[in-house]
């Protein structure tokens, strides 16, 4: 029941950034841009010269096609997707001016085009070369020739209108928003140690266990955010408004880097803590003593955690407070092992972890532009 649960409130978050992604501004911008660049491309289309003229359909979907939420994004898979459909007309031309097209070279040139497909050459136009191949063959038929250049010229014109628009209206970086999602990611982090100090100090079970369900995610966070970052890296390339975020994007890298081994150090205490919590096989037993120097602990680090690299005097207090936590526990930690003769359990793994959290919280940002 606690699983059926879980997955339904994971699908219904999933549901609820699905739509929040959908209507974001950048994502409405990209919309506008998209409608802008159809629209001129359908009105260009039937101005172009020759037999080029008669297939003024492509022209929008080039254009369509050249529409990413990047400057570069959008350059390069132009340019892949004209390469895909030029290997797919070369490969029907050569049957064209050869045997022609029958009932075995077309499926043979859709397969030579997939295999070609198949070799990563072509990016997001791989798609395009057996495509491009067969309409060529079935659509242009006794007229392959023309239906060749009109295909390739009027895509082109519809990327180049495409590219145009994104340039004239370029895109706000990413930056700003993925350094957002960084801040979120470490606020995620504060919490999900504030839940595991709260649960040692509980009676057990403790009666909130999402926490212990939740560890297995700040894995899946931290891959979407490297993620995010990689997008927004690419969206600075060759944007005029990009000026200026170069040191921004480096320190969010920085910050995710230090953040990612955090988690890690998180989980490692989640699991230990869960582990000994409900009596699973690889629990170890925690020392009657241990749970308040715990609790104490892990809010302190939380609280450092959560203030990220900012550098106040209550900052510094925080980070005081969190150290005086953390030697207090290694002090009751080495009193219990003497005394009981025992140094395994969760009591030496958190406070090693938490040490090493405290030192990587302390980075500190580079001086800005």
């Amino acid at each position: 029941m606690t699983q059926t649960r879980t997955r339904l409130r994971v699908r219904r978050a999933g549901a609820r950034r699905a739509l929040h992604d959908a209507v974001r501004p950048a994502r409405l911008l990209l919309v506008a841009k998209t409608t802008l660049a159809v629209g001129l491309a359908w009105m260009i289309a039937p101005h172009m010269p020759g037999v080029t003229d008669q297939y003024p359909y492509y022209a929008p979907l080039g254009a369509l096609l050249s529409m990413y939420p990047t400057l570069m994004g959008s350059a390069k898979s132009s340019l892949q997707t004209l390469l895909g459909l030029a290997t797919g007309i070369g490969l029907a031309t050569i049957v064209v001016l050869t045997v022609g097209p029958t009932w075995w070279t077309i499926p043979l040139v859709v397969g030579v085009g997939v295999l070609l497909s198949g070799t990563g050459w072509f990016g997001v136009g791989r798609e395009y070369v057996p495509m491009a191949a067969l309409f060529v063959l079935i659509i242009g038929g006794q007229n392959a020739d023309d239906y060749s250049l009109g295909y390739l010229t009027q895509t082109a014109v519809g990327m180049v209108v495409g590219l145009v628009v994104n340039l004239v209206i370029a895109p706000a970086p990413l930056t700003v928003a993925a350094a957002g999602r960084v801040t979120a990611f470490r606020e995620q982090l504060a919490a999900h140690l504030h839940d595991i100090g709260s649960a040692v100090a509980e009676a057990w079970p403790p009666e909130h266990a999402q926490w212990a369900d939740d560890a297995a995610s700040l894995g899946d966070t931290s891959s979407a955010l490297r993620a995010a970052l990689t997008e927004a890296d690419e969206s600075r390339r060759g944007n005029p408004r990009a000026r200026g975020h170069r040191t921004r994007i480096q320190h969010s890298h920085d910050e995710l880097a230090a953040l990612d081994r955090i988690a890690h150090l998180i989980r490692d205490i989640s699991d230990e803590i869960a582990d000994t919590i409900w009596d699973r096989p690889s629990a170890l037993a925690l020392d009657p003593a241990l749970p308040a120097p715990l609790f104490a602990a892990c809010h302190a680090v939380a609280d450092v955690i959560a203030r990220g690299d900012a550098s106040s005097s209550d900052d510094h207090r925080a980070r005081g407070e969190a150290a005086r936590a953390i030697r207090l526990l290694l002090e009751t930690v080495d009193d219990r092992t003497i005394d009981v003769r025992r140094s395994m359990g969760p009591g030496v793994l958190t406070a090693m972890h938490l040490r090493r959290i405290l030192i990587l919280s302390g980075t500190r940002p580079p001086a800005e532009d």
